[in-house]
């Protein structure tokens, strides 16, 4: 029985790449650059760095330059702009109304973790979370799964990690819980289940309650 989740944020609770990307979009612009808006976009889901990075040297920018750029977008962006992913909220309330706790671990900063979830009046949902601000190492090291599981008294066996990217996957399974990949499969990354829409992970809970 999966009483609990650990949810990543960007991209599996909330659809935030494509804000993400036409930040950057808008950065490379007042830089004097371009490149296609899919193209940054798919750079974003594997990592912001990973983005940044590519854009550096592909461009011959700065760090700084880019990084600020980047901030001065990204901070006018909107919550409306962020959605949750269809389906979410109803998987959120199914947990709660079993006993159990939604949880996240991300890489994003805890102002803006905050700010989405009350935006889209989702606070209530979340027993706790871990962002960047709280130190540990990032996915796919397991560090801040192990604390959350601990400071939350979540057992393992009911317990599963949703995210988007491979190191969500790999995090949950060294972390020994069970795992759920949200979106299209990753070459070599096997998780326990693969859903494409949040109705297929309702009802994969529900049926094994």
């Amino acid at each position: 029985m999966i009483r609990n989740i650990i949810w990543d944020l960007d991209g599996t609770l909330f659809d935030t790449y494509p804000a993400i990307a036409k930040a950057f979009k808008a950065a490379l612009n007042d830089l004097g650059h371009d490149a296609p808006l899919d193209w940054i976009e798919s750079l974003a889901k594997i990592s912001l760095g990973h983005c940044a990075s590519i854009l550096i040297e592909k461009y011959q920018l700065t760090e700084e330059a880019l990084d600020q750029a980047f901030d001065r977008h990204y901070s006018r962006t909107r919550p409306v702009e962020q959605p949750p992913f269809p389906g979410v909220r109803a998987v959120c309330q199914f947990v709660c109304s079993l006993g159990g706790k939604n949880v996240i671990v991300t890489h994003r900063g805890r102002a803006g973790t905050l700010e989405l979830l009350a935006a889209n009046q989702m606070t209530d949902y979340f027993a706790g979370y871990l962002t960047h601000d709280d130190g540990y190492p990032k996915k796919p090291d397991p560090a801040a799964f192990e604390a959350i599981l601990q400071a939350h008294d979540l057992k393992r066996e009911e317990t599963i990690a949703v995210g988007d990217r491979d190191i969500d996957i790999q995090a949950g399974r060294a972390a020994g819980v069970f795992t759920c990949l949200f979106g299209d499969e990753v070459e070599g990354i096997t998780a326990d289940f693969t859903v494409r829409s949040f109705d297929e992970l309702y009802r994969h809970i529900k049926s094994v309650e």
